[in-house]
């Protein structure tokens, strides 16, 4: 389904990430990868921009990082993001440039694009958020089924197996979420698209549309 494909999702020069996605044609293809490619990547950070903090984790220099935040690699965080107070970032994540990570949010195996905002109690895991997608305060990623199953992608009639127990959303560039919102295992989420606040999403939300609740979505004006 082309709408759910990484070209019709996310502007790829906008992540220091852009070569994890090569040869791959659904995003959530690229989750089992970001280890490996954070250790990789990592190795060829310059030295006069980036320091190397513990193992695995590497920290712009422009960035700013709060002394109570707990960071775990393997992680990398680009130029000029900010890790705020009591953020917790588990491991496998790439934060972008100008990115924020607030007070009291969590992340796992994730890639963050440029300037993207999870800034209030957000957790945010086995997901892709691109270019200044926003999540509001309180909304999380839900990443697996209550029935412990393999995460099926749905669109309309279309159905694509992930084979994988852990996928969380993939938001595209500049999605809006409204605070206290739930994306449940395998939402999709089209560019410029914004969901109402206190939501529950499952499936796919098309491009520039407005997601109100389960089978109301239109597009915008």
């Amino acid at each position: 389904m082309e709408q759910l494909k990484i070209t019709n999702l996310y502007d790829l020069t906008k992540t220091i990430a852009a070569d994890l996605f090569e040869g791959k044609t659904y995003p959530w293809q690229a989750l089992p990868d970001i280890h490996e490619f954070i250790l990789q990547i990592g190795k060829t950070l310059p030295d006069e921009k980036f320091d190397k903090i513990g193992e695995d984790i590497w920290i712009a220099k422009s960035a700013k990082v709060a002394p109570t935040a707990s960071l775990n690699g393997p992680l990398i965080v680009d130029e000029e993001a900010e890790i705020r107070h009591c953020a917790f970032i588990r491991g496998n994540a790439i934060v972008g440039k100008g990115a924020v990570v607030g007070n009291s949010t969590e992340l796992k195996n994730v890639v963050l694009f440029d300037k993207v905002q999870v800034p209030h109690y957000n957790y945010v895991g086995d997901s892709i958020l691109g270019y200044k997608a926003h999540m509001g305060a309180g909304s999380i990623t839900s990443n697996v089924k209550s029935d412990k199953t393999l995460v099926v992608i749905k669109a309309g009639e279309t159905r694509l197996e992930t084979g994988m127990k852990k996928v969380g959303a993939m938001l595209g560039d500049n999605v809006e979420v409204g605070c206290n919102s739930v994306l449940n295992p395998g939402t999709v989420l089209g560019r410029e698209s914004n969901i109402y606040p206190t939501s529950c999403v499952r499936g796919y939300v098309p491009e520039k549309s407005i997601y109100k609740k389960q089978g109301e979505i239109i597009l915008k004006e």
